[in-house]
């Protein structure tokens, strides 16, 4: 028995079918072409718009007036110590280190600045057997004559997780230090170089909670000495990944009962920087500390052998803040790193004062002293918190609304950064450029996955004409 040919309806037909196919895949091209171009044109002009930087002093942004000088410090796409006059002018720039950190003025001479900063290390060497590693040092700089000497430097084997980031003046003799790279905070002596007193964390923590161990397991980012009240003598410490602040006793180690915080309580703080510590003095004993992760700043009080909140603050742009002081006006003093700017908040929680800087770490009042040494807790002032409701710190960075009625890639920014876990998304805004925000990230998703599926449908549609055809391993036998 012979085929008969196809009659010219089913000719027809097939035809019909075969061109529907190719118009239909040429539709989609258009439209994944068209996705793209769109996702293309919104990055491109984010980063054309992009006039942030702090990478020279020429760039640096003016401040607005304010009373006093202001130091910001920079620990990211550009390391950098800036110094404002109260007219907002720049008066000291430096970026010959890496990264610099906390800077505090010395308590007799608010010009004097004493900082922590790292310097990366590339190439082999007696101190640097598997680059890249970190010459840590606490340095001073004489802001109106720019001259920086070196008060005390180590150089240590790694460069992740292997810095310092805070120091604190004891005497004028003695510093104490929170030491990322051995989990320990230590006392030592500048002039002979001794260190004279230690403390390990994992003498009190276990090494199966916090950060990954050894690489970044605790990660000591901030150290205060306390010089009244009833701590006088004692020291408090954060302990950024076990989310909590502790004090220390120089004869007794760990004071167990008075730590703010505990390990994954997220609810308190969440990897937390830069607390300072407020005594009675003052209206405390009080911890102003930046809720970094949690994306806000917040204030604690002892009451009744507890810590209390306070206060706390937050607007829809704040995002990883990584420092906060509380100035003898009463106003608070925030570096906001991925919102890209520092901020002065009124006691009614308005701002009151900005400048925009691409990832600051510290910021200090000089003629206030050291961190909040001259301010009250919030309870004394009698300061109301401000919240944001809407949840995440929103977009930041980046082009933000482009002027569309409803841009998808806003709204599917906005998803990302209220599903994102807080780490990753703040992971993700540290290494991108300071242009790079939710929208942003959006429009790159969306160009990606747009162009695997693209390449998955192209080459599916090259096998069909080809007459390759697949099938499941496992089937059902039509019987």
């Amino acid at each position: 028995m012979t085929d008969r040919p196809a009659s010219p309806l089913t000719r027809a037909g097939s035809f019909f079918t075969r061109a529907r196919s190719f118009l239909s895949r040429n539709r989609l091209r258009v439209t994944f072409i068209a996705i793209l171009l769109l996702s293309a044109a919104l990055v491109a002009s984010a980063a054309s718009n992009d006039e942030l930087s702090t990478a020279s002093e020429a760039e640096v942004p003016n401040a607005p007036e304010t009373d006093g000088h202001t130091v910001v410090t920079e620990s990211g796409r550009a390391g950098t110590i800036t110094a404002y006059t109260p007219d907002g002018e720049v008066m000291y720039y430096n970026n010959t280190r890496t990264k610099y950190f906390d800077a505090d003025p010395l308590e007799d001479d608010p010009m004097t600045v004493e900082y922590a900063a790292t310097d990366t290390i590339h190439t082999e060497g007696p101190t640097c057997s598997d680059p890249p590693c970190a010459k840590n040092v606490i340095e001073r700089v004489d802001l109106e004559t720019g001259e920086v000497e070196v008060v005390y430097k180590r150089y240590d084997y790694k460069e992740t997780a292997g810095e310092w980031h805070d120091s604190t003046r004891i005497n004028e003799t003695h510093v104490a230090i929170a030491d990322i790279v051995d989990d320990q905070v230590f006392v030592v002596n500048t002039e002979t170089e001794v260190i004279e007193w230690l403390w390990d964390a994992q003498s009190d923590f276990p090494v199966e909670e916090g950060g990954h161990y050894p690489e970044d397991w605790a990660h000591i980012n901030d150290v205060e000495y306390i010089d009244e009240g009833q701590h006088e003598g004692r020291i408090m410490a954060s302990l950024r990944n076990q989310d909590q602040v502790v004090f220390l006793d120089p004869d007794e180690g760990l004071v167990e009962d008075w730590t703010l915080g505990s390990e994954d309580d997220y609810e308190i703080q969440y990897e937390q920087h830069n607390p300072d510590y407020i005594p009675e003095s003052q209206g405390g004993p009080a911890i102003v500390v930046a809720d970094s992760e949690n994306g806000r700043v917040q204030e604690f009080q002892r009451e009744d052998g507890e810590w209390n909140r306070t206060w706390q603050w937050e607007d829809d742009r704040i995002q990883w803040p990584r420092d906060a002081d509380r100035l003898p006006n009463g106003n608070t003093l925030i570096a906001d790193s991925h919102g890209n700017r520092v901020i002065e908040v009124d006691e009614s929680g308005e701002i009151v004062w900005e400048v925009e800087s691409t990832l600051p770490y510290e910021a200090e009042r000089l003629e206030t002293g050291a961190e909040s040494e001259d301010g009250q807790s919030a309870a004394e002032l009698g300061l109301e918190s401000r919240t944001n409701d809407g949840g995440s710190g929103g977009s930041t960075g980046g082009s933000g609304n482009s002027g569309l009625v409803f841009n998808p890639f806003e709204f599917l920014g906005d998803l990302l950064a209220e599903h994102l876990p807080h780490r990753v998304y703040n992971a993700m805004l540290f290494v991108s450029p300071i242009w790079m925000g939710s929208t942003e990230f959006a429009a790159i998703g969306t160009a990606l996955l747009t162009g695997m599926t693209w390449a998955g449908l192209e080459l599916r549609w090259l096998l069909h004409d080809a007459g390759v055809r697949f099938r499941l391993p496992v089937y059902r036998r039509n019987e």
